[in-house]
């Protein structure tokens, strides 16, 4: 799994019932799209927590072996990460960082522990981005990951470990990776 402490100053650990208040602010922090919604602010927000609740259980039902986890830095919580450790993949699932956090290297830091896990494992690392998500998808790219399929509105990428080829099937395509 995810070695708690990490480079950076960096701690990850299971989030619990206590963190909730933190992970709907962090959530609420990153729906900037709904908050522009011609709406009263009341009703804004509950879409947002309805919204969040509704994420939370899609997971849940297409990942049930997934942890979630929330990073700190100098025990101050400034981020959430929700992973699948499965039997044929290492699959990033969510990340997630408040506003100040952005921008610093710690998701950088993050992801490589999880390549780190994924090497340990001799799977690969896979997640989902969104096409207009421009910047992340190069941050992905610089750390090693290849796009291999691209069913919009979002792009599936994988990291494979050294010297691992993968065979991968998405949406009846067959794709041929390797180190």
């Amino acid at each position: 799994m995810l070695n708690n402490a990490m480079q950076g100053g960096l701690v990850i650990r299971p989030s619990n019932d206590r963190d909730k208040p933190f992970l709907m602010n962090l959530y609420n922090s990153t729906r900037d799209d709904l908050k522009h919604v011609d709406a009263s602010h009341d009703f804004i927000e509950e879409l947002i927590e309805m919204q969040f609740k509704a994420q939370f259980e899609g997971y849940g039902e297409q990942f049930p072996n997934a942890f979630y986890f929330v990073i700190e830095k100098q025990q101050e919580k400034i981020g959430r990460i929700a992973v699948d450790f499965g039997n044929n993949e290492v699959r990033i699932i969510d990340i997630s960082f408040i506003k100040v956090a952005q921008n610093k290297g710690y998701g950088s830091i993050v992801i490589n522990a999880l390549k780190s896990a994924a090497e340990q494992n001799k799977v690969p690392l896979t997640l989902t981005v969104l096409h207009s998500n421009i910047s992340a998808i190069n941050l992905y790219q610089k750390l090693g990951f290849k796009i291999v399929d691209n069913k919009l509105p979002h792009a599936l990428m994988m990291w494979l470990p050294e010297s691992k080829t993968a065979r991968v099937t998405v949406n009846s395509s067959h794709f041929e990776l390797s180190n």
